[in-house]
């Protein structure tokens, strides 16, 4: 189950700073290039770094210098225009493009920059209630063309229409399919299944970006919360970023980004607090491999099996699986690797049916 397809469209009006933030990304991007040599990325994917201080403790202890962290991809989409819904400007390609990932990160404008025309962007909450808008009528009309079933066929396809109801129901309130499923939990329910298989929009989870001027950072970084209550939504879903500072931060070293990121008191990037909320919302989590040549993070959805995970690392292992050499961060870390771990009886042997856990360090064994 390779999450490796697993991507976050960006969405928003013309002249938000979406392509701002993209830009930066790509640059990012460029800058990983080296340590990942077999990743083939499209013009209009770019990826971020997920933080993860375990990889540096594990490379230390396996003498190795190489570190992979694991990665987010993110989809530039074409800015929206009221009425997309109904294929006003690239309405349609904007919707077929976001229909393709996994959720929707939304980019908001809070700067004021008398240079940068808004283009029909206004306010944070008005930009994304016209957002949700389209994203809804666009969902409506794919479920009218659905034809309620007739008598002679699956129980199925009645349960489905039952969701379908559900569904329309839900969107004439205005309110998001996801609504319907509470929390999501990475692992899909017969609903959420069913809205996948419509490419429901609104049935996606998504993540928000607050876009700000490079003055106002500092400050606005405190109003998260009150940015949630004004918008609605769970303010561990929100990013607050100046798309500016990223793209300026982006082009430098690895020792002059700490120290531009030190002078704003931050201690990470937005780029990298924008990776771990994606990282959070498609519920994802990282298993961890430690050798002499690399030391890495590898994605999985929260759920997948040992098997399953093997697979990410190559197709054949998962075919192949014969048991997982398993230990905890905490317990490689302190009995120093494989080695002292075996002198204390602490290395698990798991089997096929074994669920992955956050933070796994992992040895495969795999038949031919």
């Amino acid at each position: 189950m390779s999450s490796s397809n697993l991507s976050v469209g960006i969405v928003g009006f013309p002249n938000v700073g979406k392509s701002t933030l993209f830009n930066a990304l790509l640059k990012k991007q460029v800058a990983l290039a080296a340590n990942y040599p077999f990743a083939t990325i499209e013009p209009n994917t770019g990826i971020a770094e997920v933080p993860d201080e375990r990889l540096a403790v594990l490379a230390k202890i396996v003498g190795t210098s190489v570190i992979k962290p694991a990665t987010v991809e993110f989809v530039d989409i074409a800015g929206l225009v009221k009425g997309a819904s109904e294929g006003e400007g690239l309405g349609n390609k904007f919707l077929a493009h976001i229909r393709e990932t996994d959720a929707i990160c939304h980019v908001l404008r809070a700067f004021t920059d008398e240079n940068v025309v808004r283009e029909g962007a206004t306010e944070p909450v008005e930009d994304l209630a016209t957002i949700r808008t389209e994203l809804r009528l666009a969902d409506l009309a794919t479920l009218a063309k659905q034809k309620q079933p007739k008598g002679g066929v699956e129980k199925e396809e009645f349960t489905k229409w039952e969701w379908i109801q559900k569904f329309k129901e839900s969107l004439e309130h205005d309110q998001n399919i996801s609504h319907l499923f509470g929390s999501f939990t990475g692992q899909m329910d017969q609903g959420q299944k069913i809205a996948k298989e419509l490419n429901l929009l609104t049935a996606k989870p998504e993540i928000y970006v607050i876009n700000v001027g490079e003055s106002e950072l500092a400050v606005e970084l405190e109003r998260t919360a009150e940015w949630g209550n004004q918008l609605g939504v769970d303010p561990q879903q929100i990013v607050i970023i100046s798309a500016q500072i990223e793209s300026e931060i982006a082009v430098l070293s690895y020792e002059d980004q700490l120290a531009y990121l030190g002078e704003l008191g931050l201690q990470q990037s937005g780029l990298e607090r924008l990776a771990a909320v994606a990282y959070h919302t498609l519920h994802l989590q990282s298993f961890l491999t430690a050798g002499e040549l690399e030391v890495r993070a590898w994605t999985i959805r929260q759920g997948t099996t040992a098997p399953q995970a093997a697979g990410v690392i190559h197709t054949d292992f998962e075919k192949n699986f014969i048991m997982a050499k398993v230990a905890s961060f905490t317990d490689f870390v302190e009995h120093q690797g494989w080695s002292g771990l075996k002198e204390v009886g602490k290395v698990r042997q798991e089997g096929r049916s074994y669920v992955m856990q956050e933070g796994d360090v992992v040895e495969f064994a795999v038949g031919r």
